[in-house]
């Protein structure tokens, strides 16, 4: 048999517990999303993604808000702990797209133009 570590009059900090505090702490607020808290905690980024994802599923933490991706996509997500209704996603209407898709495809064309193509050999 073993003996015991020798840690008489020392403190015992479970790191698991310890980060867990830090992330339910930075949380309160509602306003880092999952890779500020990972920077915040010290915890892999995929964890944290799966600790709020099961805090959320659980219905100890909600959505406050979306943060808008290199796209303009609401896709990145702000918990906050405690009950609460999600926040809604901002979506483009569907003549929203499409004036997007025109803007995008006018820019292409210009583009073929200015680079000295035939536009009737890329118009496949």
């Amino acid at each position: 048999m073993s003996t015991p570590p020798k840690n008489k009059g020392r403190r015992i900090v479970k790191i698991n517990a310890l980060t867990q505090a830090k992330l339910i702490e930075a949380m309160l607020d509602g306003v880092y999303n999952c890779q500020e808290l990972a920077d915040l905690t010290g915890l892999h980024y995929v964890t944290v993604l799966h600790y709020t994802r099961e805090l959320h599923r659980a219905k100890a933490a909600h959505i406050c808000q979306w943060e808008k991706d290199t796209r303009g996509r609401d896709v990145i997500k702000i918990y906050k702990i405690g009950r609460g209704k999600d926040a809604k996603r901002e979506k483009l209407t569907a003549v929203q797209r499409q004036a997007r898709h025109r803007e995008k495809q006018k820019a292409m064309e210009l583009s073929r133009i200015m680079m000295g193509g035939n536009h009737a050999q890329h118009a496949v």
